[in-house]
């Protein structure tokens, strides 16, 4: 299941830092302006000793060729350097309002304007999944991501792809996932998780690493091909490592042998309004809910969804005792439908 090839004429070497390159081009003519501006003055205040303001009056109106008459008598001295400064303060100053005119006409100020915008959309996210290619596979993920209302934002090596990513309503950013300042601006410090299903598994493990370097703590899912790459990936960093063709073959298996089971499993994994659904609620330390047991729990929340699972220091407790004492940082998972499910969140 191997997501869709880049050539190498789709992967940009640098990553797209959201400045216009037109623009920043721009900084050029206008520091030769401003060095030429500051020389003439400069030396108007060495050679006639006239004061700074007369001097910048002198050198302004110069290179312009405003035309005003001198501000004070030049000597023989002041004459050649005036003459020096016409060719290059007047060259200088043409050279910049050329430049100045190709960016106004070069300049597409929409795009522009739309890149402005997701910067600061970027900016402003927390709790995000960053999705790491945006394949056939990465399509999936972010459509059942948007479906949850989870926040998140694609990243991708290809514009085009990235451009499709954000025309399906996702924020994009076009540029290596495994590149350390592509993953800052996608706010990683900031984001609950990170998926990668990039086109390879060595590009998987790259981007692992990089994350996993970033944020060591950060939740990382990543798609692998082979269990060999499996191991490479555990070993990287990744939280969660999945393997497409082994869960098809999984649930192939058991749609023989266990239809209803597997149909109630799917059920409890899609969000509806009258379904029966599965939440995972992380406890924080400064949640009511450190302190109480199990049984406590249940009959806060009589008639709302049932503790199905518990999470603590990395394992499993499956069908929770009662008497169990919720703890800070633990993941309790409930089963219930989505309205009796906001019942926990009086409680957090």
């Amino acid at each position: 299941m191997a997501e869709d090839r880049q050539s190498p004429a789709d992967r940009p070497t640098v990553a797209r830092t959201g400045r216009n390159g037109e623009i920043w081009e721009f900084r050029g003519p206008l520091l030769l302006l401003l060095s030429i501006i500051v020389l003439g003055t400069v030396g108007y205040v060495l050679i006639e000793h006239w004061s700074p303001l007369d001097a910048l009056f002198m050198t302004v109106t110069t290179v312009t060729t405003v035309g005003y008459q001198e501000v004070h008598p030049l000597d023989r001295a002041g004459e050649l350097f005036t003459i020096v400064l016409i060719f290059f303060g007047v060259g200088g100053a043409l050279y910049t309002l050329s430049a100045f005119v190709r960016v106004l006409l070069e300049t597409n100020w929409p795009e522009l304007r739309r890149r402005q915008q997701m910067e600061r959309a970027l900016a402003g996210l927390h709790g995000h999944i960053i999705i790491a290619g945006y394949g056939r596979v990465g399509r999936r993920v972010a459509a059942v991501l948007h479906r949850e209302g989870q926040p998140l934002v694609v990243v991708d090596q290809r514009p085009n792809v990235v451009a499709e990513a954000e025309a399906d309503g996702h924020l994009g950013i076009v540029g290596d996932a495994a590149n350390d300042e592509v993953l800052r601006r996608a706010g990683i410090e900031r984001a609950q998780g990170l998926i990668s299903v990039v086109s390879s598994d060595a590009e998987n493990v790259y981007v692992v690493l990089s994350a996993h370097d970033l944020c060591p703590g950060l939740q990382i899912v990543a798609r692998a091909s082979n269990e060999d790459a499996a191991k490479k990936l555990e070993k990287a960093g990744a939280t969660h490592v999945i393997s497409p063709y082994r869960i098809a073959g999984e649930r192939m298996a058991m749609l023989a042998v266990r239809p209803s089971a597997v149909e109630m499993a799917e059920t409890l994994m899609r969000a509806g309004p009258e379904r029966l659904i599965l939440e995972e609620v992380t406890v924080e330390p400064e949640s009511g809910l450190v302190g109480q047991s199990v049984e406590e729990l249940r009959h806060q929340l009589p008639n709302g969804p049932a503790v199905a699972a518990l999470r603590h220091d990395g394992s499993l407790i499956t069908s929770p005792a009662d008497s169990y004492v919720i703890q800070a940082y633990d993941h309790i998972v409930l089963v219930g439908t989505p309205e009796a499910l906001k019942a926990i969140n009086t409680l957090t």
